[in-house]
């Protein structure tokens, strides 16, 4: 487990209240060994103005995952984490139902990680994101 400490799905989800990922009908589904894995709506939250998956929301999506999770692995009392870059190649549309984002560390340094985000509906790949993480210590 890569994680600093054990969390529970509620503990996760309360994280994002009043915030974007709330906003967004963001949802931690799963906590696994070394990955989180979450859904988001399709709705009129996330969609632009052709009925497709906004692909900003999907980027979002990838941010929100990553970030938590980097954050999950840190000492909360002494560092946090932000990101530094993400970038996101679309795949596929979705025009209505939910997505599924999946976020697993390439990298996990002392100064930075790195976390690629696979968002899917059903066995197919919608998205694929990176996120380059820094590692900063709490003043």
């Amino acid at each position: 487990m890569i994680w600093f400490r054990e969390y529970n799905i509620d503990e996760l989800n309360l994280r994002g209240a009043n915030t974007m990922v709330e906003h967004l009908g963001m949802k931690i589904l799963e906590l696994g060994p070394n990955f989180v894995k979450a859904s988001m709506p399709v709705d009129h939250r996330t969609k632009q103005p052709l009925g497709l998956l906004h692909g900003g929301a999907s980027v979002a999506f990838a941010e929100s995952l990553a970030s938590m999770a980097a954050n999950l692995i840190v000492n909360p009392e002494t560092h946090f984490c932000v990101g530094l870059e993400i970038n996101a190649n679309h795949i596929s549309s979705v025009r209505e139902g939910e997505v599924h984002g999946l976020a697993r560390p390439l990298h996990r340094g002392k100064s930075t990680q790195v976390w690629e985000i696979h968002i899917t509906q059903h066995t197919k790949l919608v998205c694929v994101s990176r996120m380059t993480i820094s590692i900063l210590p709490k003043k």
